[in-house]
């Protein structure tokens, strides 16, 4: 990267969820201020003490300078607890910021993986987790020993002042000039960490690519084209890393003009100063105090946690914020729930990026309140993208999808547990009781209430073999099967306020009877009932058939679209010849 290179923006997802988390905690930082004063008293006093002790030392007065020093060790010992006060209130402000990244890290990996039509990048999340982490580190890290530095500048130039104005004056405007070099220097260095940053990373995705692919780059003897381009990213983040460097020993000279040479500027005016009486020997060693015990470490402390640190914080929560959840409705959009539930598609587009062919363009499609409807078409047709932007997980690049008048997104904004609910194909299951799993969409039905939905779904057995509601499900409880799976997912929807439920492949693990007995329930259930097509009988049993072709959509009824459409028919075929009773997974 260049060394003119622009700093990137801090990601707005992670500035404002940082800055409204702080916000929240107004109280503990005020305490953190508090305690911060009384532990920058030393600073302020050593060398006010200093001078003073020196000229009972010198006036041979030594109990008076011993006295004076005694003084100043009581006082360090008093910042000491003051800083030891204060680490609960830094735990207190870093822990709930650590943990509302958290939450918007899953949240935005969860959504992204229901957007996608590929397998959930495990190690991304990993990855986003541990970012989060450095984040919180950094964090108690800066405000630990950059406040600490702050505060010890500032009582310090505050005892030099009082001791010797114009060494006050002219450190003060040395120190002045080298923040704001180092102000002007931060967005190259910020800029440069974050390119090593993603070529870090980069390497170890070619790496990882690389040793995955080993026995087909050997077969078709690619091995050393494999190395080059591992390579390649090896020597590109070398580069970067070493231009990084360069940028860093930059801080060096800035310590130099703030901190070491006010020291140089006092030492080569002090017989001057010393023959126009304008400072005493114990003055003169007091504001060297001050500059060489305190502004120097201060100021190359501050200057070498900024620039690493707090470059650092910076470009970690620019990653973190381009894994968040894409942001919903503005707050002020907020809508009642609505009265009625008919779904209405206008002038629907949607592509996968800017210059990917769109799955559906000019897509007009009305669900009315209350109507059982299939979705049918060839694998790969966007049925599944269909069913995430009918339940708000996507966003068209064009058109409309209103619920009841409402868009679709703004509803789930307001009362996600009242917008279309979307089961797919993998079903979850939560760590827990099996009642927290039914139940959790819906947390105040009885059992009786868990009951009536579990029999009409088919999942009374499975509840029956792992021994009642408070059966531990999940990580760490018993095998359990495709099948059980969905069926836990189908109650807990069934058991839910959504008056939109959308199946998408969701009874692919049961058999034709079992999922014919689903399907029955969440008919009978009332509501709208959208089924992404598995089985034929599926589409026997819907009150009309959307088919897509990739060019727009067919709607009729099963029997009609049979005697229309040759692709229909062709469907129809190739679900009459899959062995009945073997359920056949597949992603749409």
């Amino acid at each position: 990267m260049s060394g003119t290179a622009a700093a990137p923006r801090l990601s707005r997802p992670a500035h404002v969820l940082l800055l409204h988390e702080l916000r929240q905690r107004r109280g503990a930082l005020v305490r953190i201020l508090l305690w911060s004063l009384a532990e920058s008293v030393p600073s302020l006093l050593s060398g006010l003490a200093v001078s003073a002790a020196l000229e009972r030392f010198l006036a041979r007065d030594v109990t008076g300078g011993i006295a004076i020093l005694t003084l100043l060790l009581t006082t360090t010992a008093a910042g000491a607890v003051a800083t030891n006060r204060m680490f609960p209130w830094l735990a207190a402000v870093v822990e709930p910021v650590r943990d509302a990244f958290v939450t918007a890290v899953v949240k935005g990996a969860v959504e992204a993986s229901a957007r996608s039509t590929t397998r959930p990048d495990t190690a991304r999340v990993a990855q986003l987790t541990g970012q989060v982490q450095t984040v919180r580190n950094i964090l108690f890290a800066l405000l630990r020993a950059a406040r600490q530095l702050v505060f010890s500048s500032v009582a310090a130039l505050v005892g030099l002042a009082l001791i010797a104005p114009v060494a006050a004056l002219v450190s003060g405007a040395l120190i002045g000039v080298s923040l704001a070099l180092f102000a002007l220097l931060l967005p190259r260095l910020v800029a440069r960490q974050k390119a090593a940053l993603i070529a870090r990373e980069e390497v170890a995705r070619r790496a990882g690519d690389a040793f995955r692919g080993l026995r087909d780059a050997i077969a078709c003897a690619a091995e050393e084209r494999a190395v080059q381009e591992v390579g390649q990213a090896v020597r590109a983040e070398a580069a970067l890393t070493r231009a990084l460097a360069w940028s860093t020993a930059v801080r060096s000279l800035l310590v130099f003009l703030g901190g070491q040479l006010p020291v140089v500027v006092l030492l080569a005016a002090a017989p001057w100063l010393l023959r126009e009486h304008h400072l005493t020997v114990s003055e003169v060693v007091g504001a060297a105090t001050y500059l060489l015990v305190r502004l120097e470490p201060a100021l190359r402390g501050l200057v070498g946690t900024m620039g690493s640190w707090g470059v650092e914080l910076v470009v970690n929560l620019d990653r973190l914020g381009e894994g968040f959840a894409e942001p919903g409705p503005p707050a002020d959009e907020a809508m009642s729930l609505p009265t009625r539930y008919d779904l209405n598609i206008r002038d629907l587009t949607f592509a996968y990026g800017p210059h990917a062919a769109p799955i559906f363009q000019g897509l007009d499609l009305v669900v009315p309140e209350g109507e059982h409807i299939v979705v049918a078409g060839p694998s790969g047709i966007g049925k599944s993208t269909l069913a995430n932007l009918l339940t708000g997980l996507m966003t068209p690049q064009r058109g409309t999808i209103t619920l009841g008048g409402a868009d679709v997104r703004r509803v789930r904004a307001g009362d996600p547990h009242h917008a279309p609910a979307l089961i797919p194909q993998e079903a979850y299951v939560f760590a827990g009781t099996l009642r927290d799993n039914l139940t959790y969409l819906a947390p105040h039905v009885t059992d009786h209430d868990v009951g009536r939905a579990a029999g009409a779904v088919g999942l009374e057995h499975v509840v029956e073999r792992l021994g009642g509601l408070d059966a531990r499900v999940g990580a760490g409880g018993p095998d359990l099967s495709t099948g059980e799976k969905q069926l836990i997912a189908l109650t807990r929807v069934h058991l839910s306020p959504a008056r939109v439920v959308i199946l998408d492949e969701a009874t692919s693990g049961l058999d034709p009877a079992a999922e014919a007995r689903a399907e029955r329930a969440f008919a009978d259930r009332g509501g709208t009932l959208v089924v992404v097509a598995h089985r034929i009988s599926s589409a026997r049993r819907a009150d009309r058939v959307v088919l897509l072709d990739g060019y727009g959509v067919r709607v009729g009824t099963h029997d009609r679209l049979l005697r229309t459409s040759g692709l229909y028919a062709d469907l129809v075929g190739h679900w009459e010849e899959e062995p009945r009773g073997a359920p056949q997974p597949g992603r749409v």
